[in-house]
């Protein structure tokens, strides 16, 4: 009996290692918009779903993000611990306007924080608000933002 739950305890952690492993997949989708520039977004809003975020992803569609949906404004930070990509974080207000942009290193631990309070972070691949003319001051559109 001992040597039972001995295995069957071993077997949970190395299962649980290895989920820990995988990117998170089925989260909620929204389309935003950046001026003609359609995104499509998973939905980041519980704490576990924010604290996983884009870890152990190897690739990304061009076109694709994440939102990180907060419950209250606040001065946000992101690292990049087991994340694989290299991403650019939109730090965004709660009217859509982009606060500040920042590009991060994948596998990092750096922190990488909003210059003011904001309720939504975008994460897009590096380099793809910058070549869309994206900037501090532009603005997306979409249900999660208030007109």
């Amino acid at each position: 009996m001992k040597r039972v739950l001995h295995t069957l305890f071993f077997s949970g952690l190395v299962f649980s290692a290895l989920a820990q492993e995988t990117p998170q997949a089925n989260l909620p989708r929204i389309k935003l918009q950046a001026g003609m520039h359609q995104i499509d977004t998973q939905v980041a809003q519980t704490p576990d779903q924010r604290s996983m975020g884009l870890m152990f992803r190897k690739e990304m569609p061009l076109h694709e993000g994440m939102l990180f949906v907060f419950e209250q404004p606040a001065k946000q930070c992101f690292w990049m611990k087991n994340t694989l990509l290299p991403l650019t974080a939109a730090f965004v207000g709660d009217d859509g306007t982009i606060v500040n942009l920042v590009d991060m290193k994948p596998q990092t631990t750096d922190s990488h924080c909003s210059e003011k309070p904001v309720r939504f972070v975008l994460e897009m691949n590096q380099g793809w608000f910058a070549k869309k003319g994206l900037k501090a001051g532009s603005r997306l559109i979409g249900v999660v933002f208030k007109p």
